[in-house]
């Protein structure tokens, strides 16, 4: 059964699988003191091919897991969901049932790095298709700047790869080159990672791009963009915990989840198998 802490107060990191495990390292690297719980819904992965309605269900599942947990924030390192379902979670559901916690997105964060990045106003994003299919970056990229012209690739593979532990492998490097080539073809001088699971890929990714092209991966700025947060935030940064425990759970447990997150993490980690319903 999970941990019933109500003391310390943590702060959750939700992610449809495991790739999210790859921000979550970068954070307690940037802010090592605070508690975090992660939850990756394994068992329902991949989001991206999956339709709205049941993306909102899914990620409202593991913002009520994450909550009753202790976490007085949560971070959807999920662009799926950030894009599909953030503002009505946000918006409609916390008001109502949590109207004292927050739920962020990776989103916006990287839709503002890309933006400032950007010389030739010219933007390639790699995503899921339910992300693609949003057109969230689009917007908010637009929103940040009229004269972007935005450029976006579907990659429903990329996730399964990962979560499989092939980005090594040479059928992994054709697949990414035959996403990626329309888009260096657009003459792009920057590439957004739309995916959580992509900055596992980000070696790769830029070997193929090659370095004119600026890489935006969302792991590589949360951690400043969290501290950012709460420092605007005190009301919820002064009730967070600061023992440094960082707490694993799935909706599947496999030796693969173990295995490759500890990987992805950087150290051994243990998981804790929970229901979501």
């Amino acid at each position: 059964m999970p941990t019933k802490n109500r003391k310390k107060k943590f702060i959750g990191i939700f992610d449809s699988g495991f790739g999210g495990i790859d921000i979550l390292r970068k954070i307690v690297k940037g802010l090592p003191d605070y508690n975090y719980l992660y939850l990756g819904d394994t068992a329902r992965a991949p989001y991206g091919s999956r339709s709205e309605k049941l993306i909102y269900e899914f990620t409202k599942q593991g913002v009520d897991f994450l909550f009753k947990e202790g976490c007085d924030l949560i971070i959807l390192a999920c662009n799926t969901a950030s894009s599909d379902t953030l503002r009505e979670i946000q918006q409609k559901y916390l008001p109502k049932h949590y109207p004292q916690k927050k739920v962020i997105g990776v989103l916006i964060p990287a839709a503002e790095e890309a933006a400032k990045a950007t010389l030739n106003k010219k933007i390639g994003i790699i995503a899921t298709e339910r992300t693609v299919h949003s057109n969230a970056f689009k917007r908010e990229l637009i929103k940040l700047n009229p004269k972007v012209k935005v450029f976006q690739k579907a990659c429903p593979l990329l996730v399964p790869i990962v979560e499989y532990g092939e980005q090594k492998s040479k059928a992994t490097i054709l697949i990414l080159e035959s996403y990626l080539k329309p888009l260096i073809k657009k003459g792009i001088d920057t590439l957004i990672l739309g995916c959580t699971h992509y900055g596992i890929l980000e070696k790769e990714i830029q070997s193929i791009v090659g370095v004119k092209i600026k890489i935006i991966s969302e792991s590589n700025i949360l951690s400043k963009k969290l501290k950012s947060y709460l420092a605007r935030h005190p009301e919820i940064e002064k009730n967070l915990g600061r023992n440094g425990t960082v707490n694993f759970f799935s909706t599947d447990m496999t030796d693969k989840f173990i295995s490759l997150g500890s990987k992805f993490f950087g150290q051994k980690i243990k998981v804790k198998k929970i229901f979501l319903k």
